[in-house]
């Protein structure tokens, strides 16, 4: 089961990178539990919005509103949560 949880993990590390440009970065240099926001990652209101879309177009799960999406968008562990629970598995 962990090889699947650290796929998951890595693709929406990957679709961070990709959908917000973060030129230099790889999936390793993004913590599973560190902040997306603020002091983290330090994404913004734009870069939410990218992810939401990125998330609708590669997982085909829509994010329901503000509330919702600033629980999943806490950190990468808890967008990946966030997925699982929609029934995503490791391959979108």
């Amino acid at each position: 089961m962990a090889p699947s949880r650290s796929e998951l993990h890595r693709k929406v590390k990957e679709l961070i990178i990709e959908r917000l440009q973060l030129e230099g970065m790889s999936a390793d240099d993004i913590e599973d539990e560190a902040p997306l926001f603020g002091d983290g990652l330090g994404l913004d209101s734009i870069d939410a919005l990218e992810l939401v879309i990125g998330i609708e177009k590669t997982f085909g799960v829509r994010i329901q509103d503000e509330e919702v999406g600033a629980k999943a968008f806490a950190s990468v562990d808890s967008l990946v949560a966030f997925l699982k629970e929609k029934g995503v598995g490791a391959q979108p």
